[in-house]
């Protein structure tokens, strides 16, 4: 199997490269990078590329790792004994299957994204280690050993919101995605609008890059923000013209809103814009 990225998906080599040495190594494929920079995508196109079921676990702060092997529901087992249901003597029927159960009993491989798991607690990492390392499981209830019928191809994203375990790393083939050249986010937005014209990409990208070098910024408008930014230029039919003559002490592009996400670096760009008048007076 070699992934080559897809029609929608532009993957540079060195991403193909990981995709390809984690599956040669059998390991989990970490990836990092700023958000906005296709992540989560990366896993829905590495599944579409080699035709695989997709089977995806997001990670929220109260997520736990038991969560993804099965969850044991004793409560409504009580209930039913107390109702004389009969499906109480089978404990089975009170088992709730994880995202890792499903992706080790599926027939076929299947790729199984584990996202954002540095939203987790710092335990969640190593509670998998042993489930991912041998890809098998035990179910206490049932006294069954859940082992992986064909190896899922793992694919876990995170955003560096806490450092991951040492124990963890060395488990898994580690990729950062760097933030696209000029070149490559010409490729990304021909493929989300191939008949835009080119002369407002070739502005908007100065205004985009512009921003992303101002120091000091909260937040730095990501690739998934200025395909958002294009789509709006292009629906109120905003020319190249107004972004090439916008007025040089304005630090604010026009819809704003789609690249800045918080007050700070709008007031930020403001302040340089007022600094930029003072300085042309």
């Amino acid at each position: 199997m070699k992934f080559t990225g897809t029609d929608s998906y532009v993957a540079t080599g060195d991403l193909q490269m990981a995709v390809d040495a984690a599956v040669t190594l059998q390991r989990p494929l970490l990836i990092k990078g700023e958000p906005g920079t296709g992540k989560t995508l990366l896993a829905e196109e590495v599944a579409s590329s080699l035709g695989l079921k997709l089977i995806q676990w997001h990670i929220k702060s109260t997520t736990k790792a038991q969560q993804g092997l099965y969850e044991y529901d004793a409560v409504s087992r009580l209930r039913d004994s107390q109702l004389g249901v009969d499906r109480v003597h089978d404990i089975g029927n009170y088992i709730k299957k994880g995202k890792l159960w499903e992706a080790f009993e599926a027939d076929e491989r299947v790729v199984l994204l584990i996202d954002e798991i540095d939203k987790a607690d710092i335990e969640f990492p190593n509670d998998l280690l042993v489930e991912i390392d041998r890809m098998q499981f035990y179910v206490y209830e049932t006294g069954e050993t859940i082992s992986a019928r064909h190896r899922p191809i793992v694919i876990i994203t995170s955003n560096n919101e806490k450092e991951l375990p040492d124990a963890f790393l060395r488990r898994c083939f580690f990729h950062y995605i760097s933030f696209p050249d000029r070149e490559t986010m010409h490729k990304i937005v021909d493929v989300h609008y191939p008949d835009i014209k080119k002369t407002l990409v070739a502005e908007a990208m100065d205004v985009f890059f512009q921003i992303r070098d101002v120091p000091g910024l909260k937040k730095k408008p990501s690739t998934s923000e200025l395909i958002d930014w294009l789509k709006l230029l292009m629906a109120d039919d905003i020319s190249e013209e107004v972004l090439r003559n916008r007025d040089t002490t304005s630090a604010i592009p026009p819809l704003y809103g789609a690249l800045l996400k918080n007050e700070q670096d709008v007031h930020m760009l403001e302040r340089l814009a007022f600094m930029a008048r003072r300085e042309n007076r």
